[in-house]
């Protein structure tokens, strides 16, 4: 029987939810792109991107559930890593996050029509993987943004995973944690992948869960070394999955 009900509601999601939220995005971007270009890429960010994750999730309908949110400080900049199970760990950060941020994301979402000159005109940035020198100038660019408490955000396991399981980590997120001399964030996002799987199509109603750990500070990682810090941020992630 609950197969059924799930099989008729993909009709509200093929005729509603896809059309509504494809519209909504494009909309979505040819405003952020203008709004930027005019100089108001914060503004953007905030009033603009921050509501379409919401209302995207709403109309699915996703409840969230956040916890942890007392370990954020107010104008603190971070590098923020989270795991990446679906498309909708994008809408939960968007939607979710209390802090203006860059993403750090492939080059090859550059591509992606609208969005991908909305991002670039928003200020995240991009990074070509197979070219080092370009992936080395784009993290120097980042450390510019990095302004009056805004926070670099990566999926450090650089494609998205399936279920509990965390692919493994890459270091650019906490290169430049150590560059900046900033704390890192560790941030576990659960339950998206049973709303949209990784390379599915069908979308289930259901509950996410966005949790924010505590901060990893840069002392432990100049102390500890990447590679021990790398380990503590995927135990604190993979425990709230």
């Amino acid at each position: 029987m609950k197969s059924f009900w799930l099989y008729l509601f993909q009709i509200y999601v093929w005729l509603f939810v896809y059309p509504f939220s494809w519209t909504l995005t494009a909309v979505v971007a040819i405003i952020i792109s203008v709004l930027s270009i005019l100089g108001a890429a914060e503004f953007a960010g905030r009033y603009v991107a921050r509501p379409w994750g919401k209302i995207i999730l709403w109309v699915t309908p996703v409840k969230l559930q956040i916890e942890g949110i007392e370990h954020l400080e107010p104008n603190q900049s971070y590098v923020v890593i989270a795991n990446h199970q679906s498309t909708y760990d994008i809408l939960v950060l968007y939607g979710y996050l209390p802090l203006d941020f860059k993403w750090v994301m492939k080059i090859e979402l550059r591509k992606v029509p609208f969005i991908g000159f909305a991002c670039e005109k928003m200020g995240h940035i991009y990074v070509d993987r197979r070219n080092r020198q370009a992936s080395i100038k784009a993290m120097q660019e980042a450390k510019q943004k990095l302004v009056d408490g805004t926070s670099l955000v990566f999926f450090p396991e650089g494609t998205r995973s399936h279920g509990k399981q965390l692919k493994t980590f890459k270091k650019g997120a906490f290169r430049m944690a150590q560059d900046l001399q900033l704390p890192l964030l560790p941030t576990s996002i659960s339950g998206a992948d049973e709303v949209l799987p990784s390379g599915g199509l069908m979308i289930t109603p259901g509950k996410i869960k966005l949790t924010f750990h505590a901060p990893i500070d840069i002392q432990t990682i100049n102390e500890s070394g990447i590679d021990a810090v790398m380990s503590q941020a995927r135990e604190s992630i993979a425990s709230a999955i």
